[in-house]
């Protein structure tokens, strides 16, 4: 595979689309998942609208750009594709106008979603091979990815495809168990709780105290207060205690700028930083109809799985994602889980009547360096290893074949 070009890697998520190419350490391009097209022609269904033929297929644009043009859609939600037209213009500028490859040059990694279908696999092996001339193609799950990221911060005899990923970006949380690269579907947790919800939730504290933030400008400032003030308390009640007596240690000032009369305002930052991300471990602050908190959905989880895995998982329990970077998240949630597991050991000696000592559960939240882009760092490690072209499908196959190869992509990644 020697003076092949570096496979490109693109993990497209609800919120934002990361873009680079396989052996760096970060994505390139880190861009919001958003399309905006200019339809021209006024009547019709939206599909005859999409494809009048001529310079207009090229008159749209995609991520921040997006915003600026008139009316933007998503064209994945939940983390599943909703509409294949917007999926292949949103492709065709992340890789022509911000990777600037030639896709014939270059083997594809694609990430999908836990859970997503053999016929959204098909879909994107049509687009990638049909329209893009792609060599090869690889669609990852990203819980395999994540999992491969965390090796970053282990031992070459620790690395292990088994294990638990709590993968949280801006739209939803998903509790993924993986045993052995293999993803056991039936026990996955989706919970809507992530970085959206805590977002609004400091919107609406601030919203509560009226002070004087522009509103058109309210959910930017709970956003940039989110990103750099919040982090996790392992006791509320001391928290809300600890603001009391000394608030002047506590607080923070946020400086903003109003973006219609260019005036700077100020936001006195207070409980806000520690009840935000605490929505994980108390869900019922902001959504009164779901009120499991993280920690026990990550032992049902592992309850659920087979009996011979769930020490192996308990083990390695991996964060991927933006909203698991709040400062003490691995702790908070190491502490909980310790504490029912150890509950449910004592209970069991307990009924056993003292005859049976269980043995100890070790508990372990893996917390890296490399964990808000982790699925598109395990991408792009294991793109550019050699094994990584043998695993392709190629385009060969594809016109032999056609689309149906797609559906069974083989576990790699075991390089231990």
């Amino acid at each position: 595979m020697e003076g092949k070009l570096p496979a490109c890697v693109i993990d497209v998520g609800t919120g934002y689309t990361k873009l680079g190419f396989a052996a760096n350490k970060e994505p390139q391009f880190i861009i919001p998942s958003a399309i905006a097209i200019k339809e021209t022609a006024k009547v019709g269904d939206t599909t005859s609208r999409r494809l009048n033929k001529g310079v207009e297929d090229l008159d749209f644009f995609i991520g921040d750009e997006a915003f600026d043009a008139t009316g933007y859609a998503y064209p994945v939600r939940h983390g599943l594709v909703e509409d294949w037209d917007l999926m292949e213009k949103f492709l065709e500028q992340c890789i022509f106008k911000y990777l600037r490859a030639e896709p014939e040059d270059h083997y594809f990694l694609l990430t999908e979603p836990p859970l997503n279908t053999p016929e959204n696999r098909e879909y994107i092996a049509e687009i990638m091979f049909e329209s893009f001339n792609v060599p090869g193609l690889y669609i990852a799950v990203q819980a395999v990815l994540a999992l491969a990221a965390s090796w970053a911060s282990r031992s070459i005899e620790e690395r292990t495809l088994t294990g638990i990923v709590i993968d949280s970006g801006d739209g939803v949380t998903h509790v993924i168990p993986v045993a052995e690269g293999y993803v056991i579907g039936s026990c996955i947790k989706h919970i809507p709780i992530a970085g959206r919800n805590i977002t609004y939730f400091i919107q609406s504290l601030l919203r509560e105290r009226e002070i004087g933030i522009p509103p058109e400008q309210s959910l930017e400032t709970a956003k940039a207060i989110k990103e750099k003030y919040c982090y996790i308390c392992p006791d509320i009640a001391k928290e809300f205690a600890k603001y009391d007596t000394d608030p002047g240690k506590w607080m923070k000032k946020f400086e903003g700028v109003n973006s219609v009369t260019k005036h700077p305002f100020t936001v006195d930052v207070g409980y806000e930083r520690f009840l935000g991300p605490e929505i994980f471990f108390h869900p019922e602050f902001s959504n009164p109809d779901f009120t499991i908190p993280l920690s026990q959905i990550v032992d049902d989880v592992i309850q659920n799985c087979p009996i011979d895995v769930r020490r192996p998982l308990y083990d390695n329990i991996v964060l991927s994602g933006g909203s698991t970077m709040f400062k003490d998240f691995s702790r908070r949630l190491q502490r909980d889980i310790k504490r029912t597991v150890d509950a449910r050991l004592k209970l069991s000696e307990t009924l056993g009547g003292g005859r049976l000592k269980p043995k100890p559960i070790d508990v372990q939240v893996v917390s890296h360096h490399m964990q808000r882009y982790a699925v598109w760092f395990g991408g792009s490690m294991l793109a550019s290893t050699p094994e990584f072209y043998t695993v392709c499908h190629t385009k060969e196959d594809y016109e032999e074949y056609g689309p149906s190869i797609c559906r069974h992509n083989p576990v790699f990644g075991t390089m231990t």
